[in-house]
């Protein structure tokens, strides 16, 4: 049991994920910056199929997704890809312009 628990809480942090947040939009609805939509898609699943086996391994999946190391993990990580996607987005417009204007001439 103690495993399968540790099992559990290394999957949460490896998806890192609040299930509340991964029900309040559908995986289409959300902003294309947001890098975590697959994995909080994956984490909703999982916690669906093992809520419909075990409830009480469900809510300990809700409680432990819950907790603050989680809940300041997935903002970290949040935070982080947005600025690395928003820079991403720069770079291949700064590309996109060179392309245009030194390249093809216009």
């Amino acid at each position: 049991m103690v495993q399968s628990r540790a099992l559990v809480i290394a999957l949460i942090l490896l998806l890192s994920t609040t299930l509340p947040e991964v029900h309040s939009k559908s995986v289409f609805e959300r902003d294309r910056r947001d890098w975590l939509v697959i994995p909080d898609a994956i984490a909703a699943y999982i916690y669906e199929t093992v809520n419909k086996m075990s409830p009480k391994v469900g809510q300990f999946l809700v409680d432990a997704a819950q907790t603050p190391v989680v809940v300041v993990t997935r903002n970290f990580l949040i935070r982080e890809t947005t600025k690395l996607s928003i820079l991403a987005e720069q770079l291949m417009e700064k590309i996109k312009n060179l392309w245009y204007t030194r390249v093809l001439g216009y």
